[in-house]
């Protein structure tokens, strides 16, 4: 989803620039490629110009990652100051599988990634934004109760999702805005992903076009938790009245997620 959030972003904004963060330096090359072509598209901001568009090849995860995020912050405002309107912490990764038989290196990337670059993020960009800023955080449907064969994905988004709303608390009175994005299935690579290439596509996935548009419409307005379809608002009220280990244990039973080993662990099996 983040390169829907950037070119939406990219369409609405009204800031002068609009940094591109991720480790994928040829992935990060064609989005800002595709973007800025959108320049020459009649009416793709009413004749209005795209903003610079800067992309910055850069591994987020965990403390070093977060160091990183500084350095860089510190040495764009050596050539000029200048404010952020919107961070938005989209990245993040899950793992399928019971958690006995995933690779903990893998979790515990997993919760550097999802957990402490995000927190580290936010922390990093509070001296640069002003009132009417916004913080957007993707946590997920997942955040509402634990989740066998999720265990620690579904853990690492509950952090998230409280993580944002006493954000949100604690920033209202400077007048900067903190939500937190809910989503369920939707149609990106995590899958493919999560399963270690077991499932190439999201079963039912939503329209991720869809889903961004409504969340920066719903965090231009201060929503706290945004949760875009019916079903997924449903799942999220009904989780206030199912018992925690009855959700965990249910799905451990029944909500097999496909994942093939890796290498590694297949080769210390045969030991």
């Amino acid at each position: 989803m983040g390169a829907e959030f950037a070119r939406q972003i990219a369409k609405d904004t009204q800031s002068t620039e609009l940094w591109l963060i991720a480790r994928n330096k040829e992935k990060l090359s064609a989005l800002k490629e595709e973007i800025e072509k959108l320049k020459t598209e009649s009416g793709y901001r009413e004749n209005k110009p795209i903003p610079q568009i800067k992309a910055v090849s850069m591994n987020l995860s965990g403390k070093e990652g977060v160091t990183l995020f500084k350095t860089f912050l510190a040495t764009e405002k050596i050539s000029g100051s200048y404010e952020i309107d919107m961070l938005v912490n989209n990245a993040g990764f899950g793992t399928y599988g019971e958690f006995s038989e995933t690779p903990l290196e893998r979790e515990l990337e997993m919760i550097d990634l999802n957990c402490t670059t995000l927190t580290g993020l936010c922390g990093t960009v509070l001296p640069y934004l002003h009132r009417d800023s916004s913080i957007i955080n993707v946590a997920s449907l997942a955040a509402f109760l634990p989740l066998g064969n999720f265990a620690v994905y579904a853990a690492t988004k509950a952090y998230v999702l409280s993580f944002s709303v006493a954000l949100s608390a604690e920033l209202k009175d400077k007048g900067i805005k903190v939500s937190a994005l809910c989503p369920g299935s939707v149609s990106t690579d995590f899958a493919n992903v999560a399963s270690n290439g077991a499932r190439k596509e999201v079963l039912n996935g939503k329209d991720p076009v869809q889903v961004v548009a409504h969340c920066l419409k719903k965090a231009k307005k201060g929503k706290r938790i945004i949760l875009w379809s019916f079903k997924w608002k449903f799942t999220a009220f009904m989780s206030r009245f199912v018992g925690r280990y009855l959700c965990a244990r249910y799905t451990f039973k029944y909500n097999k997620r496909p994942y093939q080993k890796t290498e590694k662990q297949n080769n210390s099996e045969q030991e």
